[in-house]
Parts: structure tokens; sequence; C-alpha cells
């Protein structure tokens, strides 16, 4: 293992080949016009997200991030930062991030890919599946914080409150 750099091997497929894929056989429309990017729009329940893969070929990594439309007025900067620190707490796998050049909201997440390991479609399909989920379960936290002025704490008790049954 080398401490002063990662070592690169060839790689049977691009990384982002894999994630092109699954968007065709997923039927979802996708932008690659770069051979180490793809951008995919899945429509959720809550939001339409904009998900973009990265190859990084330096860190020998895929990395993942989901986007939704949700911008963070200034003014609500502080108690959404402190909701995605009460979020991140309970996530095993990934984290989300208010981007301070746009002031949004996003889920990220990486596929480590060190010494010519291979992603292969369920990595991907999970890395997919995980920023969805984690992007439906949390979007309406993150709407009581910027819209509707809660609290972190409030806006995480609604959003995650279980409902039986349907209206």
């Amino acid at each position: 293992m080398l401490l002063s750099g990662i070592e690169t091997n060839e790689r049977v497929e691009h990384p982002v080949d894999v994630v092109e894929r699954i968007a065709i056989l997923r039927d979802w429309a996708f932008d690659r016009d770069d051979p180490d990017e793809i951008s995919i729009g899945v429509s959720g329940t809550w939001a339409d997200y904009t998900i973009a893969f990265t190859w990084l070929p330096q860190h020998q990594a895929l990395h993942l991030a989901c986007a939704f439309d949700l911008k963070v007025p200034d003014r609500r900067r502080a108690e959404a930062s402190q909701l995605v620190a009460r979020i991140n707490e309970q996530l095993w796998v990934g984290h989300f991030d208010v981007w301070s050049k746009d002031n949004v909201v996003m889920f990220r997440h990486a596929l480590l890919l060190a010494g010519g390991a291979e992603p292969n479609d369920a990595q991907c399909e999970a890395a997919l599946a995980g920023a969805i989920d984690a992007c439906e379960r949390y979007f309406q936290a993150f709407q009581f914080v910027v819209w509707a002025g809660k609290s972190a704490a409030e806006a995480l008790e609604g959003a995650l409150i279980d409902t039986r049954g349907e209206a």
C-alpha cells in the first residue's frame, strides 16, 4: 500500500460507463458531456433530483452528488446547517451538505475503488437508491426549515412522523 500516493491500475470498464448503463436500463434522462461525468434526472415523490456521478481518478473514487431544487436563503442558512448536522448523525452512508457556492442542499457519497477495484451494477444501484431514499426521507425537513421557519429539531421531528393508513 502506498502512503505517498494512490497506485493506479488499468480498468476493464470506465466507472461512469456502469452508471450510464443503469440510466439507459431505467430509461432515465441523462447527459454525459465528459467521459468522467454523467448527470441523471430522476423523479421522486417530493422533488425531481439531479444526480451527478463524477470519476475522480486521482482518488480512485466515483463521487455521487444528488441535489434537489431547494435554495437556502442566507437568513435560514444557520438553521439548515444545524439540520444537516442532525440528519448526518443518523446516516450510515453518505452525507448532506449545504453547498456554499449556490446555497443548495446536496446529498453526497463516494465509492472508493482503489487498487483497481471495479464498480458493479449492484454497487452503483445501491448508491443511487441510497441517495434518492435519503433525499426523499429528509426533503420535507429541509422544506420546514427553509419555508416554514421551523427549527432543525422541529423540522426533523415533523418530517420523520410515521403515518399509518391512507387519507
